[in-house]
């Protein structure tokens, strides 16, 4: 994939943390596959880490996803935040979810270990909408995209500490998404170490939920 997604971007200017199988697709997701790189300070990323950490170190690393989905993980659903915490989590409502767009009212906290990952999936219309926003912590990842009925179209996403990935639309329905175990974590040639990534995901209200239901946690990244 490397050399088609460097041509890519040479192609079609944009920014360095996206990468694709070719212009069009490219093109076609620029808005629906979005990285917001440095949408947390540093300030911002430590205060979710300090808030999450003590309810994490309860739980252990499992390796038996539900759905076989993800390896060496932990997770919960959050309802209930610090003052600054929901400051930050507005930030993200506002950046990602159109105005009439109801999220679900707990956000899933994902903690996968150092050699953990996610295997391609689609999120089921069961437990999110048509809007996934994630916050990422601590360690750099790649996110991979790959159409569920043409492999050859691809996107990859490089996810930075303090990052925000926004996933709608085509992005969110007709591609997979995964993210890459340690010794797969490359961005075309280069090499992004894996360590232990927290995830933060607000999704919007599957279509026919109410706002105060939620269902079995998803296989989200």
């Amino acid at each position: 994939m490397a050399a088609t997604g460097l041509l890519a971007l040479r192609t079609l200017p944009g920014p360095s943390w996206v990468r694709g199988s070719g212009p069009s697709v490219l093109s076609r997701l620029r808005d629906a596959a979005v990285v917001r790189p440095g949408f947390l300070s540093t300030a911002e990323e430590e205060t979710l880490s300090r808030e999450l950490e003590p309810e994490l170190r309860r739980r252990r690393y499992e390796y038996d996803h539900w759905d076989a989905a993800i390896h060496g993980f932990r997770e919960t659903e959050k309802s209930r935040w610090s003052e600054a915490s929901r400051a930050i989590l507005q930030r993200v409502q506002a950046a990602a979810f159109g105005p009439g767009q109801t999220l679900l009212s707990s956000v899933h906290v994902l903690d996968l270990e150092a050699r953990g990952y996610i295997k391609p999936h689609v999120d089921s219309i069961k437990f999110c909408g048509a809007t996934i926003a994630g916050l990422s912590l601590l360690s750099p990842s790649v996110m991979r995209l790959v159409h569920t009925q043409d492999p050859g179209e691809w996107l990859e996403l490089l996810l930075e500490p303090g990052s925000l990935y926004i996933l709608r639309g085509s992005a969110r329905y007709d591609f997979s998404h995964e993210i890459l175990r340690d010794e797969e974590s490359f961005f075309g040639e280069r090499r992004i170490p894996r360590g232990r990534r927290i995830s933060v995901i607000c999704r919007s209200l599957p279509e026919g939920m109410g706002p105060g239901e939620s269902g079995q946690l998803p296989p989200a990244c």
